[in-house]
């Protein structure tokens, strides 16, 4: 489904204030380089696990923060009754996220979908093993051994290292078509990054209760999952239109008692990192939480919680707390 055949209306809960000129590379809505055009959905689902931030934020109640995208994780968060405000730079993307939060509207096709449906049909076109039914064979499976084993075998051979090189390398056709601003955000030698992150998530979870696997190995929803699940109605969850650091940097100190982020340091440069990382610090609590997700390759502190987080794609899944030394990786890099 494309964005002008989704049910989206607008309405004025959502904070309106003019989007600013932050100098990352969300601020123009679009994925792709091109022509400035107006802005679009870029993500049709989310993919973050929340069961991360379930586990490791503080009890129910507390005041929480993440990115709006396409409403999965304010869902998750305010269903498990948290008080939720979620924020976005594209009013196109807040504005789906509302249909599907407060309407139960579907889920739509994104930009992000349409490339990694692109390379699935390639895949499924010149590699037998790729071709849909094997692949929902796979995924039906539940036991990790099992599936590390077939991944191994039947998946990951030459043919899909060869595509996925000429796919996802430097030189290759995801960069050419992304933004400049998002290029850099994507890691050197990516093609065989995300393959050993698939590999690493089948063989720690089950495939059959992974709604991350199905969607992006096959594109489709996992077997008997509610096609509603992220509608919880209006209210639930504060919308604010604006840019997540300037957001953080205008609340009062100790507005909330965790935050969650992802990508959100992929593309900008340093001086917006220091930014976010005293943002944090100003607007969390002392002692509240920070989970922050990145698709850079992890640096000697390790992976964090990345091989907990079911969507097979995060290189570092970094909790912190504020107010310590360790909060110094809410920028995504190494603490110093």
């Amino acid at each position: 489904m494309t964005l002008s055949s989704s049910p989206i209306r607008r309405t004025a809960g959502a904070a309106q204030a003019p989007a600013p000129a932050t100098g990352t590379p969300w601020q123009r809505g679009r994925l792709l380089a091109g022509p400035a055009r107006r802005p679009r959905v870029l993500f049709g689902r989310m993919y973050e696990d929340p069961a991360v931030e379930l586990a490791v934020f503080p009890p129910p109640g507390a005041r929480v923060l993440c990115i709006a995208s396409a409403g999965d994780t304010a869902a998750a968060l305010a269903s498990a009754g948290y008080e939720v405000t979620a924020v976005d730079l594209n009013p196109v993307q807040l504005a789906y996220a509302r249909a599907r939060l407060e309407d139960g509207a579907p889920a739509a096709t994104g930009t992000a979908e349409r490339l990694t449906g692109l390379g699935r049909a390639t895949a499924a076109a010149l590699l037998p093993g790729w071709r849909p039914a094997a692949v929902a064979d796979f995924l039906r499976l539940d036991d990790p051994g099992e599936q590390r084993r077939r991944w191994t075998d039947e998946f990951d051979g030459p043919g899909l290292r060869l595509l996925a090189a000429a796919a996802l390398r430097p030189a290759g056709a995801l960069a050419a078509v992304l933004q400049p601003g998002f290029r850099c955000a994507v890691p050197r030698g990516f093609d065989e990054v995300l393959l050993r992150r698939i590999a690493r998530t089948v063989a720690r979870h089950p495939n059959a209760a992974n709604d991350w696997a199905w969607r992006l190995l096959l594109g489709r929803e996992r077997p008997g999952t509610a096609a509603d699940a992220t509608a919880v109605g209006p209210g639930r969850v504060r919308l604010v239109r604006g840019e997540v650091v300037e957001h953080l940097e205008r609340c009062a100190a100790g507005s909330y008692d965790a935050v969650t982020l992802s990508n959100v340091v992929d593309g900008p440069g340093p001086h917006f990192a220091r930014r976010l990382r005293a943002a944090v610090e100003h607007a969390v609590r002392p002692g509240g939480t920070a989970v922050v997700r990145s698709l850079r390759e992890p640096g000697p502190a390790g992976a964090g919680r990345a091989a907990e987080d079911r969507s097979m794609i995060w290189g570092v899944v970094r909790v912190v707390h504020t107010g310590t030394t360790a909060a110094a990786g809410t920028d995504g890099t190494e603490p110093r």
